[in-house]
């Protein structure tokens, strides 16, 4: 099975929880602290792998879960970081955000690498909190969460030349006779139900690769046939090779074909209109194949690139295969996103971007007051609940962001519930 799109889960590990310990050594009365901090967790990274093909194995696996970071240890120990999850993916694999549609990485070179979700920081130990005036804290972090979230990943394949046409044109046919790919071919429509690529080899050691993607129809980009769901292999290719019926042996008119399947490739994204276009005016060797070339010339513009030529009998291939090889030689690669990573790109964007609130107060039915928020739930997580110094120092946090106070504006009186994620405490005014 060709598997192209698919939606995962990714989660960072959490980090490592840091400990709250004192020197005990003899004749050292005085020890001091001496907890360690926890190791970060680990990143969820995915690499290009070249022996993949297709997204098939994330069918079977949809969570990925990385490992979290060792707690920390007594003696000031530090706890092991966590080894980063690599995930394999094929190369052509572009990586979405589902939330915010955001594109994280386009991964396309063997080795290629991308943090998708990040580990998070091991805790502070014990040792962090000690001040002058509290040189022996009882005050330790959990570790922070690692970073999670729902990703598309959409797999467009690495071709130099696509393959486009109606069905049953000879598109199969002409991709297993200029290379040793091996599709099927039979006589009827949609034969080519998946993508399939060859490697074209030159006798001037020049190769490309070519992909055949299965038929468009009209509609094709709102939806109609199999054309589709393929529409963007042929975002990558340089060179669009488009394979004409020439002797109409479905009824159609060439120039017709030529005309909607253009308007397809045009309604799907503009761009694919400036990629060089190459005519393979199939099926020469049919009769009235030679008649209906000379009135398609007529209606075309004189620069369009036409190559009359037989799949069947091979003639005419060789001077198409080396006008196309010039071309993908004369051709630049067309950015398909604009991948939002600092580290691939040399630009500055500048973005407006509404302040985050800290936090968000509900109410329940049950007359629980319920607080939310990324920074606070975050907060929440890395607080040890077991020692009452942590629990003081979140309760000057909750105080520093305004939730008493906000609290207070809603209501709240002595002894009413609240609610943080599965937790509830009482307030004290």
């Amino acid at each position: 099975m060709f598997v192209d799109r698919v939606d995962i889960y990714v989660k960072g590990g959490d980090g490592g929880n840091g400990m709250v310990a004192f020197r005990r050594e003899k004749y050292i009365p005085n020890g001091g602290p001496a907890g360690g901090d926890g190791g970060s967790g680990a990143n969820v990274v995915f690499q290009v792998d070249e022996g993949l093909r297709t997204l098939m194995d994330f069918r079977y696996q949809r969570h990925f879960k990385a490992m979290r970071g060792e707690n920390g240890g007594s003696k000031n120990q530090h706890g092991k970081n966590a080894k980063d999850m690599i995930v394999k993916v094929p190369p052509g694999t572009i990586v979405m955000d589902k939330a915010t549609e955001r594109i994280i990485a386009d991964l396309t070179e063997q080795g290629q690498t991308a943090i998708i979700a990040r580990g998070g920081r091991g805790g502070r130990g014990n040792t962090r909190f000690a001040t002058p005036a509290n040189p022996a804290p009882h005050l330790s972090e959990n570790g922070e969460p690692g970073e999670e979230r729902e990703v598309r990943l959409e797999l467009k394949l690495l071709a130099d030349a696509g393959l486009v046409g109606f069905p049953s044109v000879g598109k199969s046919t002409l991709l297993s006779v200029v290379s040793a790919a091996k599709p099927k071919v039979a006589a009827y429509h949609f034969t080519t139900i998946k993508p399939n690529l060859g490697v074209v080899s030159l006798d001037d050691t020049r190769s490309f690769v070519i992909a055949d993607l299965p038929g468009l129809i009209e509609g094709a980009s709102q939806g109609a046939g199999l054309g589709h769901q393929f529409l963007r292999h042929i975002e990558r290719t340089r060179v669009i090779i488009h394979v004409i019926d020439m002797a109409g042996t479905e009824g159609r008119d060439p120039y017709d074909d030529y005309l909607k399947i253009n308007d397809e490739l045009k309604h799907y994204q503009m761009r694919l209109l400036e990629r060089p276009q190459v005519i393979a005016a199939n099926k020469m060797d049919m009769p009235g194949a030679e008649e209906n070339l000379k009135k398609f010339k007529e209606k075309v513009s004189e620069d369009l690139l036409i190559y009359p030529i037989s799949a069947l009998t091979k003639e005419g291939l060789r001077d198409l295969i080396y006008a196309v090889a010039d071309l993908i030689e004369k051709t630049p690669t067309f950015p398909i996103h604009d991948v939002d990573n600092e580290e691939e790109t040399e630009r500055v964007v500048y973005k407006f971007e509404e302040e985050e609130k800290p936090f968000e107060i509900n109410r329940d039915d049950d007359g629980v007051f319920v607080i939310s928020g990324p920074r606070i739930e975050k907060l929440f997580k890395m607080t040890d609940f077991t020692q009452d110094e942590s629990v003081r120092r979140f309760a000057r946090q909750m105080r520093g962001m305004g939730i008493d106070e906000a609290l207070r504006k809603r209501g709240i009186e002595d002894g009413d519930t609240v609610r943080i994620l599965d937790f509830e405490f009482e307030f004290v005014d």
